[in-house]
């Protein structure tokens, strides 16, 4: 067995799948037990259509993935069949699953792109553009929810949160969030489409700061990375950015409706879009969160931001619903099929194939 075998073997340890799983049915039972309403279950009135809806949420994340696996497909230039497009996209969401929310799952997202055949400075330039543009799609759909929802609505929520030992409300964590996002895809446009080299030279220039000259070789590293995005990417015609994004927008569009199909099970729904709008708000809040794959906080979240469309005794059961659905699918396919992948891209007739593609 090599190095790199062993260490991905590690990277998906039992240790490390548990732990999400455990916060997460944790604080979800805890959530539960703390706001069970009998009454409220029992007058919530049960039909053929709750079974419509859940049946459509189910459907909506099989869309999100359908939509990754496309969207995997055409950075690819259709190097991946589908089939091994579905293997890439659910080790990369079960990689993300057992990784802190604020690290992401991109490292090692790396290493099963490149074990497909893809070379090592192609893999990370198909990893950047993805992270480049489920970040572009959050910074577009901003201004759309802003001047649709309305904000005293789309922001009542009285908790706060720590970072950077400082307590910040739901409307300061976004606005942070929306800074760091429109942030990072201004660098990542300015070094992949403008000027790569004077970005790894602006790079390498910014942490000779003293404080900073410790982390230099790996953002000489990071400026490699833009360099290879951008030989990469350049030259790629508008329709090839065009099918990119709108595969996104279908993918995120269609992960945010799960929630808004899961409450028309318990209640008529009105407001669709405003559950919609409020679920980008979660997100920057998971987006930063310590716990792999959001454990524990999204559970909370749901019901905190969410319950006001929800009767009171079941946004608990439909937060733990919601994770059922959109989270722990990702951990159980993902062991179930992480054996069979090792084997497969580590056999001799694999590795041959990927010498003849090179």
């Amino acid at each position: 067995m090599s190095r790199e075998h062993r260490r991905i073997l590690r990277f998906f340890s039992l240790k490390r799948i548990i732990w999400p799983i455990l916060i997460g049915l944790g604080v979800a039972t805890w959530m539960f037990v703390r706001s069970f309403d009998k009454q409220t279950l029992e007058n919530i009135h049960w039909s053929f259509y709750s079974i419509i809806w859940f049946f459509t949420a189910i459907i909506l994340m099989i869309i999100r993935d359908v939509a990754y696996m496309y969207r995997i497909r055409l950075l690819t230039d259709k190097q991946l069949s589908w089939r091994r497009s579905f293997d890439v996209i659910m080790l990369w969401e079960f990689a993300s699953s057992i990784t802190p929310s604020v690290v992401g799952g991109s490292a090692i997202a790396m290493y099963i792109v490149s074990r497909e055949g893809i070379k090592t400075g192609r893999a990370t330039a198909i990893v950047l553009i993805t992270a480049f543009l489920d970040e572009l799609f959050y910074v577009t759909m901003v201004p759309v929810v802003f001047l649709l929802a309305d904000p005293t609505v789309l922001f009542n929520y009285n908790g706060s949160f720590q970072l950077f030992n400082t307590s910040f409300g739901a409307v300061g964590i976004f606005v942070i969030g929306y800074i760091f996002m429109l942030i990072l895809i201004s660098i990542i446009s300015y070094g992949v489409f403008f000027q790569p080299r004077g970005f790894k030279w602006l790079l390498l220039w910014v942490f000779k700061i003293p404080f900073l000259r410790k982390w230099r070789i790996q953002a000489g590293e990071t400026g490699n990375e833009i360099i290879t995005t951008s030989h990469e990417m350049k030259g790629k015609p508008f329709v090839f950015w065009l099918k990119a994004y709108f595969a996104t927008f279908f993918s995120w569009t269609a992960r945010f409706w799960v929630v808004n199909f899961l409450i028309m099970m318990v209640i008529p729904v009105n407001q669709h879009f405003m559950i919609y709008a409020k679920q980008l708000v979660m997100w920057v809040i998971m987006l930063i969160s310590p716990t792999p794959g959001g454990s524990g906080i999204a559970e909370i979240i749901f019901s905190d931001f969410l319950g006001e469309f929800i009767p009171v005794g079941a946004s608990a059961a439909l937060a733990l619903l919601w994770r059922l659905i959109s989270y722990y699918p990702y951990l159980f396919i993902g062991t179930l099929i992480l054996p069979g992948w090792l084997k497969r891209v580590y056999s001799r007739k694999h590795i041959r194939m990927i010498k003849n593609e090179a």
